[in-house]
């Protein structure tokens, strides 16, 4: 891949808005994370839990914070100073979908930090979202043909419906692998990263989607700092719900950068997909927390906190750096790849060492299923 002229022009802004969004999310956090402790928005250690002392939760609204005000704040001095070269303009329900959608995510993942709310009210809250975006004007209208040429277009009503799917599907990949401190976020700043650079290329050519995507990068490293192993705060629900959805949001915009998307972010999707499938074949709610992760099977192996969250990590900008090397059908090849390997390695994780240990370790109760079925807190 190329780069477009000009994108080197670019670098300072990219750089500016980064450091903005990351300032602010982290002067932010320690001022949530003492308001979390004040209202008893606290995760206390259990048996599926790994922090070992009471942590604070709701850090995603920093996050969503520093994001919302910067990127508000970008379009209004765009409109004055035109520092973004726009190779399409986002029109006025898109500019919304983003923005008031985020908001939105945000705060309907703080009603949960603060109420514990119920999975179905949570998934039906996801939905709303993704319908809202919809009905403002995201969708994937067609996908490029990874086997051929030319794109795969999508009528009106399945467009709809795959546009629902690949939000609330985003929202709840982030949410089931926040198990550890930091992994969420450091994959979505991988993420966000890889998103914004490619964005920049003579494939996509959409360098205010570059911008937007390095805000939300620079707002997550921000709070990575007290984040990060040992954390002092949790994304909580705000935290993944948010970023779920904007991440969703902005692999939509312009020239849908879906393949791009599912590359970088496969170690989460796949992994959802495992645990979706598995916990249906128990014959339990997928939304059942427990200890079938693929970070969790890690630890079990042996892995320390910090070294699980570093593999994963590298496993997912190895695939971001697979996006700009790959294209079409190589990448869907590559996915699968991730598909079958992490499949494998979610089944052949075991805690023992001999063949009778290994058969019996992926037995239904070494997964430690959580109390209550009832629940979309499988991120912490």
């Amino acid at each position: 891949m190329t780069f477009i002229e000009g994108a080197a022009g670019q670098v300072p802004l990219l750089l500016v808005v980064a450091l903005a969004a990351g300032a602010i999310s982290f002067l932010l956090t320690p001022i949530v994370r003492d308001r979390a402790v004040g209202s008893g928005q606290v995760d206390r250690p259990n048996h599926r839990r790994v922090n070992l002392s009471p942590v604070p939760r709701g850090g995603g609204i920093a996050i969503a914070a520093g994001f919302l005000i910067v990127a508000t704040g970008l379009f209004v001095a765009d409109q004055v100073l035109r520092i973004i070269p726009l190779t399409f303009p986002l029109g006025s329900g898109q500019l919304v979908a983003l923005l008031g959608g985020g908001a939105a995510a945000a705060a309907l993942g703080a009603l949960d930090d603060r109420y514990d709310l119920r999975a179905r009210w949570q998934l039906l809250g996801q939905v709303g979202l993704a319908l809202g975006a919809v009905w403002l004007g995201i969708g994937v209208a067609g996908i490029n043909n990874p086997f051929g040429q030319g794109r795969i277009p999508f009528d009106e009503l399945f467009a709809a419906g795959f546009t629902v799917l690949w939000i609330v599907g985003m929202i709840n990949s982030i949410n089931f692998i926040d198990g550890l401190d930091g992994l969420s976020t450091g994959i979505a700043i991988i993420a966000a990263f890889t998103l914004g650079a490619i964005s920049l290329t003579t494939q996509i050519g959409q360098p205010l989607i570059a911008v937007l995507c390095f805000t939300l990068a620079g707002s997550l490293a921000g709070f990575l700092r007290w984040n990060f192993n040992p954390a002092s705060i949790f994304t909580g629900t705000a935290g993944v719900t948010f970023v779920g959805y904007t991440l969703a949001i902005l692999a939509i915009l312009g020239v849908a950068k879906i393949a791009v998307a599912v590359l970088v972010l496969g170690v989460p999707i796949i992994d959802t997909f495992w645990i979706i499938v598995r916990r249906m074949l128990a014959g339990r709610s997928p939304f059942t927390p427990d200890r079938g992760h693929l970070h969790h099977r890690l630890l079990d192996l042996g892995l320390s906190h910090r070294q699980t969250v570093l593999l994963i990590y590298g496993i997912c900008a190895a695939l971001g750096v697979l996006s700009f090397v790959l294209s079409g059908a190589n990448q869907v090849y590559a996915f699968l790849g991730v598909l079958l390997g992490t499949g494998v390695l979610l089944f052949a994780f075991t805690r023992g060492g001999s063949a009778a240990e290994a058969a019996g370790a992926l037995a239904s109760d070494t997964y430690e299923v959580a109390e209550g079925d009832d629940a979309l807190h499988d991120h912490r």
